[in-house]
């Protein structure tokens, strides 16, 4: 199978912006698409802020920047990711939304391309079956923020070949992240244990246990927990956290692992977290 020289990234959110920054640091040629070329350069300039933070931190040197930015190619037509030898998906937690667009790869790249998704609970199973070429189908799950997070939890499918799974590793290797495996059950390892955790702690809060701000603090301070459930749950957005309990609820068929009460209140009350302002705390 060929070497990985050329990074596809679907997606320019937080995750695909992240991913695609820290391929062109790590020296791959990488081109970034979405088909909304506002996100797209909302993307080019947040990578340029960012960047230009890592020069201020000592991080990088200017010359490092320059070579990164030369790596980095902004897109809106999937077309132009033709030259990847592996696209990353990351687009929105939607199982229907991932397996439009890995048909669409499917029937573009048809050698040893590898095409990746970035999901954070959705089957690698299932989003391969709606290809042609399940063996080349993996999950790379990165974690936010991507510059900083350290771990790719990387899934093989029921198909997936071991070679492809040897390459993903090298890669992440090589984009200075430690690749660690999990089989691919819903929620993987990450989400399946953390998710329980934060939605345990809304029903610790709804049950007058205690207060959002004390149980985050005996977290923190028992467990030595850089962040407490309510906080984190917060970070991540009430709606993905909600969206990511029912997927497990359904891939797992067990109704523990649905979402808190409480939780579902806030989000249909359009408290989500950071991202509007308001979730269990005030931003």
């Amino acid at each position: 199978m060929s070497q990985i020289k050329r990074v596809g990234v679907v997606g320019s959110g937080q995750m695909g912006g992240g991913i695609a920054q820290v391929a062109a640091v790590s020296g791959f040629e990488t081109v970034v698409m979405d088909t909304s070329a506002e996100a797209v350069a909302r993307c080019e300039a947040n990578h340029d802020k960012l960047l230009a933070r890592a020069v201020e931190k000592g991080k990088m040197t200017e010359d490092d920047v320059k070579a990164a930015k030369s790596r980095l190619t902004y897109v809106t037509d999937v077309k132009d990711l033709g030259q990847s030898d592996i696209v990353i998906e990351a687009v929105v937690e939607n199982a229907e939304v991932k397996k439009a667009i890995f048909k669409q790869l499917a029937a573009m790249f048809t050698g040893d391309q590898i095409l990746a998704s970035n999901t954070s609970s959705i089957s690698i199973t299932e989003i391969a079956a709606a290809t042609d070429c399940p063996e080349r189908v993996i999950g790379m799950h990165f974690f936010f923020p991507v510059p900083v997070m350290k771990l790719v939890e990387v899934i093989n499918g029921l198909a997936t070949d071991s070679k492809v799974t040897e390459r993903v590793i090298a890669l992440a290797e090589a984009m200075g992240k430690i690749a660690l495996p999990a089989n691919d059950r819903a929620g993987f390892i990450s989400n399946r244990v953390l998710m329980p955790m934060i939605n345990e702690a809304f029903y610790a809060w709804m049950e007058g246990v205690a207060e959002p701000k004390d149980i985050d603090g005996i977290m923190k301070l028992g467990c030595n927990h850089p962040m407490g459930p309510l906080e984190l749950a917060d970070f991540i957005g009430l709606d993905t956290c909600a969206h990511i309990m029912n997927v497990l609820a359904e891939g797992l068929h067990s109704e523990r692992y649905r979402p808190c009460p409480k939780l579902d209140q806030l989000v249909v009350a359009g408290r989500m977290g950071r991202k509007s302002g308001r979730g269990v705390y005030e931003y």
